[in-house]
C-alpha cells in the first residue's frame, strides 16, 4: 500500500519535471521567453539534468541536438516504470521482466513517434510546395533522412524513387512498425505477466 502510494508520488514529480523540460527547451527556442523571471527558475531547475545529455556527442549532430529529446525519452521511460509499479498486486521476475520490456518499448516508441511527426510535417511541407530549401528542411531531413534511406534501401531494393513517394513509404513503414511493435510488445508483457514466478 505505502510502495504503491510512493510509486504514484515519484511518477506525478516525474510528469511534472517533463513538462518543466519541455517548457525549458521550448523557451530555448525563444531567448526573450527564456531570460524571464519564470524562464531563469526553469533552467535552473532542468538544465542540470539536461545538461547530461548535451555532454553525450553521440546525441548531437552539427545542426540538431537531439539530446532534449533523448532526456525526455528517458524520463518518459522512467515515468511508464513508476506507473506500472504503482498498480502492481505483487512482483515477481516475469512482473520485472514485461516492466524491461515495456520500458525499452516505450522509448523506441517514442522515437518512432517522434520521426513520425517529423516526416509528417516533412510530407506536407513538401506538397504545399514550401521552401524547400529553407535551413528548417535541412534540419528535418537532416533528421529523417537516415531511416528513410534505410526503409526505402529495404523496400525498392537499390530502385530509384521520387522522394514524396520516399517520404510517404518511410511514414507508412514506420507507422505499421510503431502498430506491429506495440501490438507484440502488449502480448509479450501479458505473457510475461502470467508467468507464476
Amino acid at each position: 500500500m505505502i510502495f504503491t502510494a510512493l510509486a504514484r508520488i515519484v511518477s506525478v514529480v516525474i510528469s511534472v519535471y517533463m513538462l518543466l523540460c519541455a517548457v525549458r527547451i521550448f523557451f530555448s527556442w525563444v531567448p526573450s521567453l527564456a531570460q524571464t523571471k519564470w524562464g531563469s527558475l526553469i533552467a535552473r531547475l532542468t538544465d542540470p539534468y539536461l545538461e547530461l545529455f548535451r555532454a553525450i556527442p553521440l546525441f548531437r549532430t552539427p545542426t540538431v541536438d537531439f539530446s532534449p529529446i533523448v532526456a525526455l525519452a528517458v524520463l518518459s521511460v522512467i515515468n511508464n516504470l513508476f506507473v506500472t509499479l504503482s498498480y502492481a498486486v505483487r512482483i515477481t521476475v516475469g512482473f520485472i521482466l514485461s516492466l524491461l520490456l515495456d520500458a525499452g518499448w516505450s522509448a523506441i516508441s517514442f522515437l518512432l513517434g517522434f520521426f513520425l511527426v517529423i516526416a509528417l510535417v516533412r510530407i506536407i511541407g513538401y506538397i504545399a510546395k514550401l521552401a524547400t530549401l529553407h535551413p528548417l528542411w535541412q534540419i528535418l531531413d537532416g533528421i529523417i533522412n537516415p531511416l528513410l534511406f534505410r526503409v526505402n534501401r529495404f523496400i525498392y531494393r537499390g530502385r530509384a524513387v521520387d522522394y514524396l513517394q520516399g517520404l510517404i513509404t518511410g511514414f507508412v513503414v514506420v507507422l505499421l512498425a510503431r502498430a506491429i511493435g506495440g501490438w507484440a510488445v502488449r502480448i509479450l508483457t501479458s505473457l510475461l505477466m502470467s508467468l507464476p514466478f
